[in-house]
């Protein structure tokens, strides 16, 4: 039934496009890159169609520089690969080809068939689609009727057979076909939509956001891996902060992002949680970098807390408890997303460096200066305080002890007792000379 149902969508849609001419979409071949261009004209001129497709010509229509560009063919990857010098053959279920100019990389495919696979009858999820097919069916098996467009270089014409560039005049995410069955094939699409929805500032059609809701639990077939993927595109996408409100109006927060629903309904955590969302948008709007692994750090956080919490109050010693704490939490998370170990390794560092920063006397602070991980647990640190779950005197202590001089840091420390570290009684070295309680701060390195 569920088979029937999903072929029945890709026979959906024109069998001829709308041509859209350069007078009413504006794109001249100069505003796309030049390795998709090249790449184009290279296939055209061997006999084969190319054009630039989705998301590149979705942003150029509105007026947003893309990121990449993509290129869809009638070529087989291998003819591809022959015609384009440099390039490189991918993947396994599905070939595609890295067209490779300078830093360029330029990713090009064959139109795919619009007959699925191979489907699950119980989810509808389909398992394979590796059939070749031509630019009809391609456009059909694409998910939303934007990302359907195709841009020819040498005509600079706008082909369109779902109505996209209607959609993108009035703001509207539609999915191409049934909603129901095009987001059982794939239920990342539910993230997709709102994820753009956010990042445009559009809509989502009513009849394509109807079942999400009723289709969230899908999201629990999602690989791990590629769960992780699309939640960094999520996350860093410049509007995180309307992306997780969308997620939560729509019903798809529960169990994606680390149990963000019991994250969002404590009100300390709602704050800080906002906070990171917000600090991240600033980056990427400014095109400054962004740490990933901080970004999940703050996520997980309030989920540490509370394991860490319930460790010491069953009697074990603190740091131990933190510990196990950050263990339990990660190894939680592993079945809904697959973290990779170069970000759990900093976000650990992170969580662990938060206590240490509470001594304010002796040699430990001029050591956690020295700690490669100390920046960023400073700036976690400043953003527990301006959520008011850390004293705001500690982080600014903090701020004025790493530009101050030798001298003044030296004045900036607290006699033991006030910075909460126990006195250790050391055994004096025989002689005249000082121990190791008289010894001076250890020397500042330039930077």
């Amino acid at each position: 039934m569920i088979r029937k149902l999903i072929q029945r969508v890709f026979r959906l849609g024109r069998t001829e496009p709308e041509v859209f001419p350069l007078e009413s979409h504006g794109i001249r071949r100069e505003n796309i890159s030049y390795g998709s261009r090249k790449v184009c004209e290279i296939l055209q001129a061997n006999g084969f169609h190319a054009y630039v497709v989705g998301g590149a010509v979705r942003d150029l229509m509105l007026g947003v520089v893309p990121k990449d560009f993509d290129v869809a063919t009638d070529a087989n990857p291998e003819d591809v690969h022959r015609l384009v010098r440099r390039s490189r053959l991918i993947g396994r279920r599905f070939k595609l080809v890295h067209a490779l100019f300078g830093d360029e990389i330029v990713e090009v495919s064959t139109f795919r068939a619009s007959a699925p696979g191979e489907v699950d009858e119980e989810t509808g999820r389909v398992l394979r689609d590796n059939v070749y097919g031509d630019r009809v069916q391609d456009a059909a098996r694409r998910d939303f009727t934007m990302n359907a467009l195709y841009y020819d270089p040498a005509t600079q014409t706008v082909l369109d057979y779902h109505r996209g560039v209607r959609d993108l005049q009035r703001k509207v995410i539609r999915i191409i076909g049934d909603p129901r069955a095009r987001f059982r094939e794939d239920p990342v699409r539910m993230l997709r939509a709102v994820r753009l929805g956010a990042k445009l500032g559009f809509t989502i059609d009513p009849k394509t956001r109807a079942p999400i809701k009723e289709l969230a639990d899908l999201m629990g077939n999602v690989p791990p891996a590629r769960l992780f993927d699309e939640m960094l595109k999520l996350l860093l996408s410049g509007h995180a902060s309307a992306c997780v409100q969308r997620l939560r109006a729509d019903g798809l927060h529960h169990g994606l992002l680390p149990l963000l629903d019991v994250i969002l309904e404590q009100p300390l955590g709602e704050k800080f949680v906002n906070l990171a969302l917000a600090q991240t948008d600033e980056r990427v709007r400014l095109d400054k970098p962004v740490s990933p692994a901080f970004l999940f750090a703050a996520l997980l956080w309030h989920e540490v807390l509370a394991a860490w919490k319930a460790r010491e109050d069953a009697g074990e010693n603190r740091i131990p408890a933190l510990y196990a704490a950050m263990d339990e939490v990660l190894d939680k998370q592993t079945d809904k997303l697959a973290i990779p170990r170069r970000f759990t390794t900093t976000m650990k560092e992170i969580w662990a460096l938060q206590p240490r920063l509470d001594s304010r006397s002796g040699r430990r602070p001029y050591g956690l200066l020295e700690h490669p991980r100390f920046r960023a647990a400073y700036d976690f640190l400043a953003l527990r305080a301006e959520s008011g779950e850390a004293p705001g005197e500690l982080a600014e202590w903090w701020r004025r002890f790493q530009e101050a001089t030798p001298e003044e840091r030296a004045e900036l420390l607290l006699p033991a007792r006030a910075g909460g570290e126990k006195r250790r009684r050391r055994r004096r070295p025989r002689g005249n000379g000082p121990g190791p309680q008289d010894a001076g701060p250890p020397p500042v390195l330039a930077d």
